[in-house]
């Protein structure tokens, strides 16, 4: 077959010319011809609905959670749950740090501790409050100088409650108190401020990244005009993230990183769209078209083509929803939403602006200050051969040496990630200086033991007053355990296998109707391997009856499984998603599957650069101060993968949509990827720039893993519309020659009756 043949050196050729316009009857036509005479009655909706949209989503990120790596029918989730609403117990909500500038067992550090303690037991919204001092000098609350002690503090209610009275309680306390200086950490404290930077950092993303924007856009179209319709559709596709995400959360869990991200996401993926959508639009205006034909063939083509990518995006973004843990399906639930945000404003609300202006989209050209140059509405580079036809061509003269060397680079760039150790999200992910990364840092250098962290041993349905003798034996080789530093029991507690306290106040928290527990403090960090390891020892210990073993490793730990168990299904709905739409888009067999692959290798840098730099610390000087802990969030890898893929096949569904057409019109191979390349190029390269760019504006986040995917993210945006589309897609479609369109008689026949031909 002439596919197995050497081949042959290309050559360039001319693109063949346009037909003349014909009528065009297709539906995206009639729709586009649709928009253009209902255009002020498409802007005036469009106007009222983001009146009403303003102030619904304005407060969203209030409403928003931070957790959600846990599995919800694992068996942390189920220990959780009963320590909840059953013990009101677990980890503490706010663990409050209070320092002294003497021994805090002084009488008179000891009143004012003692004072504060019973002060924040009768709080409203309090359940319990525990410290060194109610607890009869308990010595692991206190640190190793011995001027500082722990109140540890439970609150009770929903999430939403948990979190507005630790608003309100924790201000009544922390700084200058009696003598005493007082600081406070704790996951509830660590979510609120949380929440105050990501508003923060989103405030500030959007203000570096629209001035930025537009410099761009102004770079691409020369006209003020042409420039600012990119960025009101996007401004469209923000405010209606917001919305998104508020109903959202009336319905479902919602993570509040979800904001900054879908944001991102929203705002570049609607810059994208739009700039591809007025591109084509000029295109056709300088064809000789009328305004409406103009929009009508603008949609016919580009349109159907964004239409096309969202649903591939979408579809990516969709294989997170096989994931239980709310903090991944959040993310699928609002970035499916944004993505058809985006396409709906590009294909609804822009060809009704373009309709109002017509042919004044070229109106305030800026180039005119600087030289002379031809309309952008000529269609100036349908016959010249450009940078982009000069690169493809080289490549495709020598495709095999170009292939694998920029192969072999990607898969060297994503080394480092065979280092991958994972871990979760805790007052690291914020600044250095935030207050309760201060105060939980303190914990880690100052006090020997996890005293905030513990793992739970839940026993349902155990009576400890029947059963005394066998929870102390429990208990006692419980404590017997490496890294384990004191085991509480209803029974008392127990340290290296003997019991060294009876029961005290303590105890109470420990038993109810529903049974009992056994709190085991370690020294070790929850979110560590010895951390994990000592949840799998724990529960390989024989116990008196069924226990469920909760704590953060043990959620670390059931939620690492579940996405094991759960990542293969994602990754069979993303090719197989990706194998059918570019089946449908191309009618090829050989296409779906090279998309698929040189995919998979653009993201390898991405994968690399996230353990080199986030988890081993290199290039902070780069990216600004954030704390490295030598772990990576164990979710991120799934979300990171999910979002690129998505935005890597946006890029190849423009740059096949016009190899395509190239192909079609001559049956050459080699001349339509270099025309193809020619014709999107400087497109795709400007589209992929606007994204990177609005994602570095995030990437400025104080919180580490806003940082760590904007980084990532736009690392693979960068490798994918430059070393991907413009070497290796050249290089391995001129290696497959004819291959590349070919499939099976009875597909061929498939593709003519379902497949996309326009």
């Amino acid at each position: 077959m002439s596919h197995n043949k050497a081949p042959e050196t290309p050559v360039t050729r001319h693109p063949a010319p346009d037909p003349p316009p014909l009528p065009d009857r297709s539906a995206l036509s009639g729709l586009g011809r649709l928009l253009a005479r209902r255009r002020l009655w498409v802007l005036l909706v469009t106007a009222v609905v983001i009146g009403l949209a303003i102030p619904f989503g304005a407060d969203v990120e209030s409403r928003l959670s931070e957790g959600g790596i846990t599995a919800p029918d694992s068996e942390s989730a189920r220990a959780e749950k009963l320590l909840d609403e059953e013990f009101k117990s677990g980890a503490p909500h706010l663990v409050f740090v209070v320092s002294a500038s003497d021994d805090v067992d002084t009488p008179a550090v000891t009143e004012r501790g003692e004072r504060m303690t019973e002060r924040l037991a009768g709080e409203p919204g309090v359940v319990q409050a525990v410290s060194y001092w109610s607890l009869q000098r308990a010595e692991p609350l206190r640190s190793a100088d011995a001027r500082s002690a722990l109140i540890m503090v439970r609150l009770g209610g929903d999430e939403d409650a948990v979190r507005k009275a630790a608003k309100r309680i924790v201000p009544a306390y922390v700084g200058e108190r009696e003598g005493l200086t007082v600081r406070v950490t704790g996951s509830t404290q660590v979510r609120v401020e949380i929440e105050s930077q990501s508003a923060q950092d989103l405030t500030k993303a959007e203000l570096l990244a629209a001035p930025l924007t537009l410099i761009i856009l102004l770079l691409v179209f020369g006209s003020v005009v042409a420039a600012s319709l990119p960025l009101v559709v996007g401004a469209l596709a923000v405010i209606g993230s917001f919305v998104v995400l508020r109903l959202l959360d009336m319905l479902v869990p919602v993570s509040v990183f979800s904001v900054n991200i879908t944001t991102a996401l929203g705002l570049g993926l609607a810059i994208d769209y739009s700039l591809f959508i007025v591109t084509r639009y000029r295109e056709e205006l300088g064809k000789g078209r009328t305004v409406a034909e103009a929009i009508g063939a603008t949609l016919r083509t580009a349109g159907r083509t964004v239409i096309f990518s969202a649903l591939t995006v979408a579809l990516s973004l969709s294989a997170m929803l096989v994931f239980p843990m709310y903090h991944l399906r959040s993310f699928a639930y609002s970035g499916i939403a944004v993505v058809v945000l985006a396409a709906v404003g590009s294909i609804v609300v822009l060809p009704a602006l373009l309709a109002l202006l017509g042919r004044r989209v070229d109106a305030l050209d800026v180039r005119r200050l600087f030289r002379r140059k031809p309309p952008a509405t000529s269609p100036d580079t349908a016959g010249r051969a450009g940078f982009w036809h000069r690169l493809a061509s080289a490549v495709m003269r020598r495709p095999v040496p170009f292939t694998l060397a920029v192969a072999g680079l990607l898969i060297t760039l994503g080394i480092p990630f065979l280092r991958v150790e994972f871990g979760d999200s805790d007052d690291r992910v914020l600044p250095p200086d935030s207050p309760s990364h201060v105060a939980a840092q303190m914990l880690r250098d100052q006090f020997d033991s996890q005293e905030g962290s513990p793992i739970s041993v839940v026993l349902p349905d155990v009576d400890p007053d029947t059963k005394a003798a066998e929870i102390g034996d429990y208990a006692t080789r419980l404590s017997r355990l490496p890294s384990v530093t004191r085991v509480d029991a209803a029974t008392g507690s127990y340290v290296d296998g003997g019991l060294v306290a009876p029961p005290g106040p303590a105890a109470q928290r420990l038993t109810a109707d529903a049974g009992t527990v056994l709190s085991v403090i370690s020294d070790t960090e929850p979110y560590s391997e010895l951390g994990m390891d000592l949840v799998g020892t724990v529960r390989e210990v024989p116990a008196p009856a069924p226990t469920l073993i909760g704590g953060q490793a043990a959620v670390l730990v059931d939620a690492k499984n579940t996405l094991g168990d759960k990542l293969p299904w994602a990754l069979a709905i993303i090719a197989a998603s990706t194998m059918v739409l570019l089946f449908l888009f191309t009618g090829s067999l050989l296409i779906p599957l090279k998309a698929i692959l040189l995919n998979l290798l653009s993201l390898t840098a991405t994968f690399g650069a996230m353990v080199w730099v986030f988890q081993e610390g290199h290039l902070r000087w780069l990216l600004g101060d954030f704390t490295v802990t030598g772990l990576i969030d164990i979710d991120t890898p799934v979300l990171m993968f999910c979002v690129a893929f998505g935005l890597s096949m946006d890029y190849e569904v423009f740059l096949l949509s016009r190899i395509k057409e190239e192909y079609h019109r001559t049956g050459d191979n080699t001349a339509a990827v270099a025309w193809g390349l020619q014709r999107t190029g400087r497109l795709v390269t400007a589209a992929a720039v606007l994204v990177a760019v609005i994602l570095l504006a995030f990437a400025t986040s104080g919180l580490t893993p806003l940082k760590l995917l904007g980084v990532g993210l736009a690392l693979a945006v960068i490798m994918d519309a430059t070393l991907v589309r413009g070497i290796l897609v050249p290089g391995v479609m001129r290696l497959a020659g004819r291959a590349n369109w070919w499939a099976p008689a009875p597909l061929r026949r498939l593709h003519q009756k379902i497949g996309l031909s326009d």
